[in-house]
Formats: structure tokens, sequence, C-alpha cells
């Protein structure tokens, strides 16, 4: 094989003709996923196919390296990225399979003191953020879901409003994997793409639980709840700052839902919502109340009923319900911050190994004849957040199992060990897309389709600021997953931002925050909310309540980045 260089123009010397070719891939995944309505795994496996002749035919990219840049991909999709899922889930199976997980919902039952549109806060907001930090891909939607239909809230606004929660977290979703991947792919440094994510996203956060609130119960719902909201939302969106910024950008939606949490919990003991007696009769809650119940959810077999026993959930069962999510910090912390004695980061990535992609690292070379960095892989076995997980759930499955309370929580670590074999099965068909996308994505970074569109769409200038946050939207609403966005357009992002005189950093962040309202209505989310709520074949009702706020957020967004790219709001920046 001859060695090949990436250009702009290969298509008749055009960068515009090149760009047009270059996006038949990403059109072919598009219009497979959204109206041809084929499996996600298999729509990324046929659009890899069409990027792989792209690249031989138009791009002129030798047909071997082509399928080894599709290699690489798929084992970066593997290792670390699905690994990292498949932990994440599993640490959250564990809760579920031991029986905490039951616990942890009654927490928030008692934290709300009945009124359920604080309960939706907590539930939704607050533990859908901690849910999306560790499982992701439409998990956080289906199980608060659940919950909330449980306190008694109508079907399909329950379906909405945790639509519009899950928006917040998600950039920093599965231990901020989405960060990861665009990092991996664009070189940049992920740290400070992370930051400067922390520097969007949380606006969101600050305005989430107001719109949740009205969703619910509408204006007279704000005005009776309003500073619950607010206090639960900046404590949410200011750990979002901080810790992506000087602690650990993975563990971000970790901290920031317990900061929530922490927050609603202290200010609930000082001030309580008014007009909870009228809100339950707009709700259409005044049934339950009739029927002798002291508040939302306590009929019969529910989590409520539970909570009124004063037995059902002890100061020890509250802190092994939430004992998983703390450890987490602990562990991740000491991960990427202890240096006392032994410098735990520096010995951690110590153990990364660099291996040179075979043939394809001394075949694929820049315009100086150098080899292309980026086809280096780094097999990060210990340093890896998924590593980090798998350690910190052999831990929780050990603690679970010698803490059984009578025999009420059955829990081995065998049982803990068996789930991941369990969690593998059940991600099987998210995985293999994640490993096509990313091939996808190798495919047309490494033969230059990515950088001729990238190229293109910079000859908007300073204007593209505004656009980025729109890629990232329709990426995630196809997919589904702001990973998947960003495996296909951060690499685009960066050169677009070379090209334009944009800071790349700001724009690959852009792609990810743009991401956050895309998943509000992705066909794929809309599924599974409207399946949790057993309204199956709503989801177009369901998209016309929610796509308004998308499309609102997202002007914000698009605004916020383009200031953010000048001086008026570059301060902001890290």
């Amino acid at each position: 094989m001859d060695h090949f260089t990436a250009s702009t123009d290969p298509v008749s010397g055009s960068v515009a003709a090149s760009a047009i070719v270059a996006l038949v891939p990403l059109l072919t995944f598009f219009i497979l996923l959204a109206f041809v309505k084929v499996k996600a795994h298999v729509a990324g496996a046929l659009s890899l196919v069409v990027a792989i002749a792209v690249a031989i035919w138009a791009f002129k990219m030798p047909a071997g390296l082509a399928l080894l840049s599709a290699t690489q991909g798929a084992v970066f999709g593997a290792f670390p990225v699905v690994w990292i899922v498949i932990m994440a889930i599993w640490l959250y199976q564990i809760t579920v399979v031991s029986g905490r997980f039951e616990d942890l919902r009654r927490v928030f039952d008692v934290i709300g003191g009945g009124d359920v549109r604080i309960q939706a806060i907590l539930v939704a907001f607050c533990f859908g953020g901690l849910l999306e930090a560790l499982a992701g891909f439409g998990a956080p939607v289906a199980i608060t879901a659940t919950m909330l239909v449980a306190l008694g809230l109508k079907p399909m606004k329950a379906a909405a409003a945790v639509l519009v929660a899950n928006t917040a977290p998600v950039a920093f979703g599965a231990m901020a994997i989405p960060i990861t991947t665009a990092a991996n792919l664009t070189g940049l440094d992920a740290d400070h793409i992370g930051a400067v994510v922390g520097r969007q996203a949380p606006l969101l956060a600050v305005i989430v639980p107001l719109i949740l609130v009205f969703i619910l119960d509408g204006f007279k719902g704000v005005k009776d709840t309003w500073p619950a909201a607010v206090v639960t939302g900046v404590a949410f969106s200011v750990a979002q700052v901080l810790c992506s910024t000087f602690f650990s950008y993975e563990l971000t939606d970790i901290v920031a839902a317990l900061a929530g949490l922490g927050a609603a919990v202290v200010f609930l003991r000082f001030w309580q919502p008014r007009g909870l007696d009228a809100a339950r009769e707009r709700m259409g809650l005044t049934a339950l109340v009739a029927a002798g119940t002291d508040r939302p959810g306590t009929g019969s077999g529910s989590t409520a009923t539970a909570v009124r026993d004063e037995d059902s959930l002890t100061p020890s069962r509250t802190w092994l319900a939430l004992f998983p999510y703390f450890l987490v910090i602990v562990i991740f912390g000491i991960a990427k911050l202890w240096k006392l004695g032994v410098d735990i980061p520096a010995f951690l990535a110590s153990t990364d190994i660099k291996i040179p992609w075979p043939i394809l690292h001394e075949r694929l070379v820049d315009e100086a004849g150098n080899a292309v960095s980026s086809t280096i892989y780094t097999f990060n076995w210990l340093s890896t957040p998924g590593t980090l997980l798998l350690i910190t759930g052999l831990i929780v499955s050990f603690v679970y199992s010698k803490f059984d309370d009578g025999g009420r929580y059955r829990m081995s670590v065998g049982n803990g060990v068996a789930e991941i074999g369990r969690t593998m099965w059940n991600m099987r068909w998210a995985g293999l897309t994640i490993l096509s996308v990313l091939s996808l994505a190798y495919v047309m970074n490494f033969s230059g389709q990515t950088v001729a569109i990238g190229t293109w769409l910079a000859g908007t200038g300073a204007f593209f600021a505004f656009l980025s946050p729109v890629l990232g939207w329709i990426g995630t609403a196809v997919t589904g997953s702001d990973t998947s966005a960003n495996a296909l357009f951060a690499r685009l992002q960066q050169t677009a931002g070379l090209e334009a005189g944009i800071d790349p950093n700001l724009l690959v962040a852009a792609n990810t925050t743009g991401g956050v309202v895309g998943k509000l209505i992705s066909p794929q989310n809309l599924a599974i909310a409207v399946t949790a709520v057993k309204l199956d074949g709503q989801e177009s009702v369901l998209l016309r309540k929610v796509v308004g706020w998308s499309v609102a957020l997202l002007l914000i967004l698009c605004t916020l980045v383009y200031l953010q790219s000048t001086p008026i709001l570059g301060w902001m920046l890290p």
C-alpha cells in the first residue's frame, strides 16, 4: 500500500464538491434511521460501507488503509467506550439486583414532603442526573418516568417532564463518554473540553427544573415552587462548573446530582412550597387524597406506602442506598487527584499501552510526511473510567453481601459479577451501534471527508460559532446519543474552528452541548418515554409537547456559544 495524505479537495479540485460527496455517509446514516426506520446498528454498518466506498473512490484512499481505519475505530469503540458504558450500567444494576434501588426511590419520597412537584424535581432532575452519569442510553428516562407515574402524575406529563429533565446532564453522561470520545478523535485535551462544556451546560441546569414544574403544573406551579426549583438548579449548575473545572469532568454529573439533592434537602427544612391542595386538584391528584391517602402515590402497593412504615427506611439503609454513588466519587477522586506519597494519577497513566496501529501508522502521513499521531491507539486498561467503575462495583457487591438486613436484601459478590454478563448481553445492539458509528467516524476522519466538510462550513466565518451547536443537536436527535454525535462531528467542528479562526475547543464543546437538547426530541428517547408510561404509539403527541422546548433551548445555546466566541462572553471560557 502507498502512503496516503488526506486532502480537502480531491473531487474536481473543489472543496465544496468534496464536502458534498463527503456528506453522503452521514446522510445515509440519518435517512436510514429517521425515514427508513432501520435499526441503529444496521444503519451504522451500512453507512460505514458507504464511507469506505467514498474514501476509496472519491478521496483516493487505498482500500487497505480505509479498512484498517475502520478497525481502529471499532477497537476504540469497544475499549474504552463500550467498556465504560457497560460498567456504568452494571453499577446501577447492582443496586437493582440487591434491592437497594427501592430504598433510594423512597428517599426522594421522604425528602419531597408529599408535594409531587418537588418530588418530580428530585426524581427526574436529581436522580435522573445520577442515572445519566452512570448509565445513560435511555435508562434515566425509562426509570424516572415510571417513578413519576407511580407518584400519581398523568403519563404524558410524566413522559414530557423526564425528557426535559434529562437534557441538563447529557453532556457529562455515562462518565462523560461524549467528551472522552470527542477528545480522542480530535487530539484535544479532554479536561479542557470538559471545562468548556462546564461553561455552557450549567445554564440549562438552572432553567430545566422551572420548565419541568411548568410542564406539570403551569405558571401557578412555578409561582408556588420556584424557590426550591431555583435552589436545586443553581446547586446542580454550580457543581457542574466547579467539578468540570477543578476536579474531574467524568464525575461532573454525579457530583452535580448529589449537590442538587443536598441543596434541596437543606432548603426544604426551612421552606415549604405553597398551594399543595390546589396543585393536587389541578394535576388530577385529588382522587387519591379523597381515597384516604395523605399524599399522591400512597395507594396500595406503592413505594410511598412503605415510607409510612417507620421501619421501612432507617439511616443505615439510606446510607447504603447512596453508598455506590459516594464510593464512585472517592475512587475517582483518588485516581484523579491523589498525590500524597504516591502520585496515583501518574502511576495509572504509566500503565497505558501505546499501540501504533499496524500498517496504518506507517502509511497515513501528513503533508510533511510525518506519521499521523491519531493512528496510535492507547490501551488504558487500568486508568480508564470503566476499570475504575469495575473496582467500585466489586466493592459495592462485597459491602452489600455483608449487610443484608436480616435477609431483606439478597445479594452476593457472585450475583454482582454474574450481572456483568447479563449487562453485556442486554447492551449487545447498543454496543454494535457504537462500534459501527466510531468505525464510520475514523474512516471519515482519516480519509479527509470530515476535514473537507469542516473546511467548507468554515466559509461562514465567525457566524459558524452560532451554527456549531446545531450540528450536535441534529446528530443526537437522529442517533439518540451525544457520544455518536461527537463521533460524527467533533473532528468537523475542530477543522471548521481552525479554518474560521475560532477556538476549536469551544466548537467541540458546543457540539457536545448542542446534543444535550437534541436528545429531547430523539425518536429513540421518545419511544423509551412512551413505552415506560404505557402510551405506546404516542411518540408524535409527545414530540409536539417537547419540540418547542428543544428549539428554544437550542437557540439559547447558539447565542451563548456565539457570544463566547467574541469578547462579550469570551471571559467565561477557561
